[in-house]
């Protein structure tokens, strides 16, 4: 047996160890790859891990199989490279322009891939994002794509981890596991075939012929896409304190949390007739959190102040640095009364506005931010008066 040959047996070994393989994708790897799409604004990224003569996504946006041959991987090129592998345009590639995927369906053009190397060295696939337009990054949007790549190594880990536990019969293993279990089954049985619908619905909006029937079809969308957010906010404030997922801290620029919370929320402050703005710090605030949880949590504040805030008003989210970097978004809305304040951040608290002018929602959002923050060592806290309110999100740096 050749050095080369025991260690790409070594690296699969590894890789099966994981216990990912073949299993129901792990919702926190989706959750990393839709921020991961909504970052680089591409219809398609993922979590491949590079098997033996497969590519299994194990995490995945805009990805309708589970697995491919090698023969067509880019994420292949990024884990034998095991160094970050951009390609502009795959069409005038001296070697991916040949592939059955660049020159058929669904003809890809723009590839960013960074690998996933664990903390024992080994390569295990690319976390990637992928576009059917030709484009390229710049040297931040390069060093975020390393930092998401870290963070699906992280969760890979505390999957690992977790399996290890349940060999040991842990009590939390087993508790931990019925809660994915809960979550696949959801997924499964309510997310999965609304999210078939909304495909089937995207090819009737391409049919010229039934061009008459658009607008019966757009809100069909919408709504499903609305019934897939409510199921994942609901499942994420409803899961029990002791078994949320640790947070796997990598370096962070706050900067880029705000960027994507503004991003996921400005459909709704357009609809709703409120401006909303983000002040990036000057010189960018770094901090040691895990991107997906920090960036949901504060996804969460900012939704929540464009919901309670009328038409012409105003909602601005801000980073501040020191001992205590934070989050600040702040509103020009209708004001938490002062007997309310004690009760916001309890699950499915819903205050008298929140009731009368049937806003939507289900009293989650400030719960799901403050378990997040506190995760990360730090709070949320809520100050409001007649004119507005500010919520702070603060974690240890």
């Amino acid at each position: 047996m050749t050095a080369h040959t025991h260690d790409e047996e070594a690296r699969l070994a590894a890789l099966h160890s994981y216990g990912v393989l073949d299993g129901p994708r792990p919702r926190a790897l989706d959750d990393l790859t839709r921020l991961a799409s909504s970052i680089f604004d591409t219809p398609v990224s993922a979590v491949a891990l590079i098997d033996r003569d497969r590519q299994w996504f194990a995490g995945g946006t805009g990805v309708p199989v589970a697995e491919t041959p090698l023969d067509i991987s880019f994420c292949a090129h990024t884990t034998a490279g095991r160094r970050q592998l951009v390609v502009p345009d795959a069409s005038v590639h001296p070697h991916f322009h040949t592939y059955s995927n660049v020159t058929g369906e669904p003809h890809v053009r723009f590839y960013a891939g960074s690998p996933l190397v664990d903390e024992d060295g080994h390569a295990l696939g690319a976390l990637c994002v992928v576009d059917d337009r030709p484009g390229d990054i710049g040297p931040r949007q390069r060093e975020a794509l390393d930092t998401l790549a870290a963070q699906a190594v992280g969760h890979l880990s505390l999957l690992r981890n977790r399996i290890l536990l349940a060999d040991l019969g842990d009590e939390l293993a087993r508790a931990t596991q019925r809660e994915e279990d809960l979550i696949a089954t959801v997924s499964h049985e309510l997310r999965t075939p609304v999210a078939a619908i909304q495909g089937y619905l995207e090819l009737l909006a391409d049919e010229e012929e039934l061009a008459a029937y658009t607008r019966l079809v757009e809100p069909i969308q919408r709504n499903g896409e609305r019934l897939i957010r409510m199921v994942d906010h609901l499942l994420t404030g409803t899961r029990p304190a002791n078994v949320l997922s640790d947070p796997h801290r990598t370096q962070v620029d706050l900067d880029m949390v705000v960027e994507a919370a503004w991003r996921a929320c400005g459909a709704l402050a357009e609809q709703r007739g409120v401006a909303l703005a983000a002040v990036p710090s000057p010189e960018g605030v770094p901090v040691r959190a895990d991107i997906t949880q920090l960036t949901h949590a504060v996804q969460q504040l900012v939704r929540n102040a464009v919901l309670f805030t009328p038409a012409g008003g105003d909602v601005t989210v801000s980073v501040t640095g020191g001992p205590a970097p934070a989050v600040e978004v702040a509103d020009t809305g209708v004001g938490v009364p002062a007997d309310e304040l004690p009760y916001v951040f309890q699950r499915f608290y819903r205050g008298r506005h929140a009731r009368q002018e049937a806003v939507p929602g289900v009293g989650l959002g400030l719960h799901i931010a403050r378990q997040a923050a506190i995760a990360h060592g730090g709070t949320v806290t809520l100050t409001s008066s007649g004119k507005g309110t500010t919520a702070r999100l603060s974690i240890t740096g």
